[in-house]
Protein backbone atom coordinates (compact mmCIF):
# COMPACT_ATOMS: atom_id res chain seq x y z
CA UNK A 1 0.00 0.00 0.00
CA UNK A 2 1.34 3.36 -1.24
CA UNK A 3 1.76 6.79 0.81
CA UNK A 4 -1.71 8.03 -0.51
CA UNK A 5 -3.55 4.47 -0.06
CA UNK A 6 -2.10 4.83 3.47
CA UNK A 7 -3.03 8.89 4.16
CA UNK A 8 -6.51 8.71 2.71
CA UNK A 9 -7.63 5.46 5.17
CA UNK A 10 -6.12 8.15 7.73
CA UNK A 11 -8.15 10.81 6.63
CA UNK A 12 -11.56 8.98 6.22
CA UNK A 13 -11.00 8.01 9.89
CA UNK A 14 -10.19 11.31 10.77
CA UNK A 15 -13.59 13.09 9.32
CA UNK A 16 -15.62 10.12 11.25
CA UNK A 17 -14.01 11.56 14.17
CA UNK A 18 -14.61 15.12 13.17
CA UNK A 19 -18.67 14.00 12.04
CA UNK A 20 -18.66 13.08 15.93
CA UNK A 21 -16.86 15.45 17.76
CA UNK A 22 -18.46 18.08 15.69
CA UNK A 23 -22.18 16.52 16.45
CA UNK A 24 -21.38 16.19 20.23
CA UNK A 25 -19.61 19.89 21.30
CA UNK A 26 -21.27 21.96 18.84
CA UNK A 27 -24.36 22.98 19.06
CA UNK A 28 -26.99 24.93 16.43
CA UNK A 29 -27.32 27.95 18.36
CA UNK A 30 -23.28 28.67 18.52
CA UNK A 31 -23.12 27.57 14.89
CA UNK A 32 -25.81 30.32 14.00
CA UNK A 33 -24.14 33.34 15.78
CA UNK A 34 -20.79 31.56 14.22
CA UNK A 35 -21.74 32.57 11.21
CA UNK A 36 -21.32 35.80 11.52
CA UNK A 37 -17.85 36.17 12.77
CA UNK A 38 -15.98 33.61 10.76
CA UNK A 39 -15.19 35.89 7.80
CA UNK A 40 -13.58 38.38 10.10
CA UNK A 41 -11.79 35.90 12.46
CA UNK A 42 -10.36 33.95 9.43
CA UNK A 43 -9.18 37.47 8.38
CA UNK A 44 -8.07 38.26 11.99
CA UNK A 45 -5.50 35.13 12.08
CA UNK A 46 -4.10 35.18 8.75
CA UNK A 47 -0.44 36.50 10.10
CA UNK A 48 -0.65 33.79 12.14
CA UNK A 49 -1.43 31.30 9.42
CA UNK A 50 0.96 32.68 7.71
CA UNK A 51 4.24 32.45 9.81
CA UNK A 52 2.75 28.50 10.49
CA UNK A 53 2.79 27.77 7.28
CA UNK A 54 6.14 29.41 6.23
CA UNK A 55 7.56 27.19 9.60
CA UNK A 56 5.74 24.13 8.17
CA UNK A 57 7.65 24.47 4.81
CA UNK A 58 10.88 24.94 7.01
CA UNK A 59 10.53 21.91 8.18
CA UNK A 60 10.01 19.86 4.91
CA UNK A 61 12.98 21.48 3.00
CA UNK A 62 14.75 21.20 6.41
CA UNK A 63 14.18 17.34 7.19
CA UNK A 64 15.60 16.39 3.83
CA UNK A 65 18.59 18.33 5.05
CA UNK A 66 18.43 18.15 8.87
CA UNK A 67 20.24 14.86 9.21
CA UNK A 68 23.56 15.15 7.16
CA UNK A 69 23.84 18.41 9.32
CA UNK A 70 22.96 17.19 12.67
CA UNK A 71 26.26 14.79 11.78
CA UNK A 72 28.09 17.56 11.29
CA UNK A 73 27.49 18.95 14.13
CA UNK A 74 27.50 15.48 15.82
CA UNK A 75 25.93 15.88 19.21
CA UNK A 76 24.80 12.21 19.23
CA UNK A 77 22.19 11.72 22.29
CA UNK A 78 21.49 8.17 22.12
CA UNK A 79 23.82 6.97 24.47
CA UNK A 80 22.59 9.21 27.54
CA UNK A 81 18.75 8.63 26.85
CA UNK A 82 19.57 5.16 26.93
CA UNK A 83 21.90 6.04 30.41
CA UNK A 84 18.76 7.89 31.84
CA UNK A 85 16.16 5.07 31.29
CA UNK A 86 17.47 1.80 30.50
CA UNK A 87 15.34 -0.63 29.25
CA UNK A 88 11.74 0.99 30.31
CA UNK A 89 10.19 1.07 26.78
CA UNK A 90 11.26 -2.91 26.68
CA UNK A 91 9.62 -3.04 30.52
CA UNK A 92 6.33 -1.21 28.87
CA UNK A 93 6.07 -3.83 26.16
CA UNK A 94 6.05 -6.50 28.58
CA UNK A 95 2.55 -5.92 28.96
CA UNK A 96 1.40 -5.50 25.16
CA UNK A 97 -1.58 -7.12 23.85
CA UNK A 98 -3.37 -7.26 20.44
CA UNK A 99 -5.95 -4.83 21.87
CA UNK A 100 -3.80 -2.57 23.34
CA UNK A 101 -1.47 -2.54 20.25
CA UNK A 102 -4.31 -1.85 18.16
CA UNK A 103 -5.58 1.11 20.00
CA UNK A 104 -2.46 2.97 20.66
CA UNK A 105 -1.52 2.28 16.67
CA UNK A 106 -4.76 4.29 16.29
CA UNK A 107 -4.36 6.79 18.51
CA UNK A 108 -0.62 7.19 16.91
CA UNK A 109 -2.06 7.83 13.80
CA UNK A 110 -5.25 9.30 13.21
CA UNK A 111 -5.82 9.64 16.71
CA UNK A 112 -3.15 12.37 16.92
CA UNK A 113 -3.85 13.97 13.42
CA UNK A 114 -7.61 14.40 14.88
CA UNK A 115 -6.13 16.29 18.25
CA UNK A 116 -4.13 18.05 15.94
CA UNK A 117 -6.51 19.54 13.78
CA UNK A 118 -9.96 20.07 15.55
CA UNK A 119 -9.15 22.38 17.71
CA UNK A 120 -8.52 25.27 15.37
CA UNK A 121 -12.14 24.28 13.73
CA UNK A 122 -13.50 24.12 17.28
CA UNK A 123 -11.79 27.47 18.17
CA UNK A 124 -13.00 29.40 15.33
CA UNK A 125 -16.91 28.82 15.81
CA UNK A 126 -15.66 29.94 19.84
CA UNK A 127 -16.95 33.80 20.60
CA UNK A 128 -13.31 34.64 21.52
CA UNK A 129 -10.64 34.56 19.18
CA UNK A 130 -8.06 34.09 21.20
CA UNK A 131 -8.26 30.24 21.38
CA UNK A 132 -7.25 30.38 18.49
CA UNK A 133 -4.67 32.43 18.00
CA UNK A 134 -3.07 30.56 21.11
CA UNK A 135 -3.48 27.27 19.22
CA UNK A 136 -1.85 28.42 15.76
CA UNK A 137 0.76 30.12 17.94
CA UNK A 138 1.57 27.36 20.07
CA UNK A 139 1.30 25.09 16.75
CA UNK A 140 4.44 27.57 15.42
CA UNK A 141 6.26 27.45 18.45
CA UNK A 142 6.15 24.02 18.56
CA UNK A 143 7.61 23.14 15.42
CA UNK A 144 9.90 25.49 15.26
CA UNK A 145 12.02 24.81 18.65
CA UNK A 146 11.41 21.01 17.82
CA UNK A 147 13.11 21.59 14.24
CA UNK A 148 16.28 23.35 16.20
CA UNK A 149 16.23 20.14 18.47
CA UNK A 150 16.03 17.91 15.66
CA UNK A 151 18.70 19.49 13.47
CA UNK A 152 21.00 19.87 16.76
CA UNK A 153 20.91 16.34 18.41
CA UNK A 154 21.03 12.88 16.95
CA UNK A 155 19.14 10.63 18.73
CA UNK A 156 17.68 7.02 17.87
CA UNK A 157 14.58 5.78 19.56
CA UNK A 158 14.74 2.18 21.51
CA UNK A 159 13.53 -0.02 18.77
CA UNK A 160 16.83 1.30 16.72
CA UNK A 161 18.99 0.96 19.54
CA UNK A 162 17.55 -1.94 21.17
CA UNK A 163 16.13 -4.18 17.90
CA UNK A 164 16.47 -7.23 20.47
CA UNK A 165 14.70 -6.13 23.39
CA UNK A 166 11.87 -3.34 22.18
CA UNK A 167 9.32 -4.25 19.08
CA UNK A 168 8.68 -1.99 16.65
CA UNK A 169 4.94 -2.78 17.53
CA UNK A 170 3.07 -0.13 15.12
CA UNK A 171 5.09 -1.61 11.77
CA UNK A 172 5.31 -5.08 12.66
CA UNK A 173 1.18 -5.04 13.49
CA UNK A 174 0.84 -2.43 10.30
CA UNK A 175 3.52 -2.67 8.04
CA UNK A 176 2.31 -0.09 5.27
CA UNK A 177 1.95 2.98 7.99
CA UNK A 178 5.75 3.25 7.89
CA UNK A 179 5.66 4.54 4.30
CA UNK A 180 3.21 7.43 5.84
CA UNK A 181 5.53 8.11 8.83
CA UNK A 182 8.40 7.99 6.91
CA UNK A 183 7.34 10.94 4.89
CA UNK A 184 7.48 13.34 7.83
CA UNK A 185 9.79 11.40 10.53
CA UNK A 186 13.36 10.46 10.57
CA UNK A 187 14.81 7.45 12.39
CA UNK A 188 17.52 9.47 14.21
CA UNK A 189 15.07 12.41 15.23
CA UNK A 190 13.02 11.20 18.27
CA UNK A 191 14.31 14.36 21.05
CA UNK A 192 11.99 16.09 21.71
CA UNK A 193 8.78 13.92 21.08
CA UNK A 194 6.77 16.12 18.59
CA UNK A 195 4.25 13.61 19.05
CA UNK A 196 4.02 14.23 22.59
CA UNK A 197 4.47 18.12 22.73
CA UNK A 198 1.64 19.11 20.41
CA UNK A 199 -1.18 16.36 22.10
CA UNK A 200 0.02 18.18 25.09
CA UNK A 201 -0.33 21.48 23.86
CA UNK A 202 -3.67 20.77 22.60
CA UNK A 203 -4.53 19.31 26.28
CA UNK A 204 -3.31 22.41 27.91
CA UNK A 205 -4.94 24.27 25.56
CA UNK A 206 -8.29 22.67 26.52
CA UNK A 207 -7.93 23.34 29.95
CA UNK A 208 -6.75 26.62 29.81
CA UNK A 209 -10.18 27.51 27.64
CA UNK A 210 -12.00 25.59 29.32
CA UNK A 211 -15.16 26.97 29.93
CA UNK A 212 -15.48 27.43 26.06
CA UNK A 213 -15.91 24.06 25.42
CA UNK A 214 -15.88 22.05 28.39
CA UNK A 215 -16.84 18.89 26.85
CA UNK A 216 -13.64 19.05 25.17
CA UNK A 217 -11.54 18.69 28.11
CA UNK A 218 -11.51 15.53 28.47
CA UNK A 219 -10.96 14.21 25.28
CA UNK A 220 -8.20 16.22 24.71
CA UNK A 221 -6.28 15.33 27.94
CA UNK A 222 -7.12 11.45 27.41
CA UNK A 223 -5.84 12.23 23.87
CA UNK A 224 -2.86 13.37 25.29
CA UNK A 225 -2.34 10.73 27.75
CA UNK A 226 -2.93 8.15 25.44
CA UNK A 227 -0.24 9.70 22.38
CA UNK A 228 2.40 9.66 25.26
CA UNK A 229 1.78 5.85 26.25
CA UNK A 230 1.58 5.33 22.70
CA UNK A 231 5.04 6.39 21.54
CA UNK A 232 6.78 4.03 24.11
CA UNK A 233 4.21 1.70 24.17
CA UNK A 234 5.09 1.16 19.90
CA UNK A 235 8.74 1.72 20.85
CA UNK A 236 9.29 4.84 18.93
CA UNK A 237 10.19 7.22 21.64
CA UNK A 238 11.58 7.10 24.91
CA UNK A 239 10.11 7.94 28.13
CA UNK A 240 13.01 11.27 28.30
CA UNK A 241 11.84 12.02 24.78
CA UNK A 242 8.42 12.39 26.19
CA UNK A 243 8.98 14.05 29.14
CA UNK A 244 10.91 16.61 27.00
CA UNK A 245 7.84 16.77 24.91
CA UNK A 246 5.72 17.43 27.17
CA UNK A 247 7.63 20.69 28.15
CA UNK A 248 7.79 21.67 25.53
CA UNK A 249 4.27 21.44 24.58
CA UNK A 250 3.51 23.23 27.94
CA UNK A 251 6.17 25.96 27.01
CA UNK A 252 4.75 26.61 23.91
CA UNK A 253 1.30 27.11 25.38
CA UNK A 254 2.58 29.46 27.91
CA UNK A 255 4.77 31.49 25.16
CA UNK A 256 1.86 31.95 22.84
CA UNK A 257 -0.49 33.22 25.23
CA UNK A 258 2.60 35.84 26.19
CA UNK A 259 2.57 36.29 22.57
CA UNK A 260 -0.96 36.95 22.65
CA UNK A 261 -1.14 39.30 25.73
CA UNK A 262 2.15 41.29 23.42
CA UNK A 263 -0.28 41.43 20.27
CA UNK A 264 -3.36 42.90 21.78
CA UNK A 265 -1.78 45.60 24.36
CA UNK A 266 -0.37 47.34 21.34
Amino acid sequence: MGVVAVASSVLVIDLLLFTVAGVVLFDRPALARARGHIGSRLREVVPYVVVLGGVLLVNRVAREAGPDLSYVIGWNLTDELYAIEGTLVATIQTVQHPLLTRYFSFIYLPGYVFLLTFPPVLYVVARDPRPLKETILTFTLNYSLGLVCYILFISYGPRNLLPEAVEPLLYSTYPDTQVLTGEVNSNSNVFPSLHASLSVSAATLAVRHHDAYPKWTPIAVWGAASVCLATMYLGIHWATDVAAGIVLGVGSVWLAGRVVDWEERR
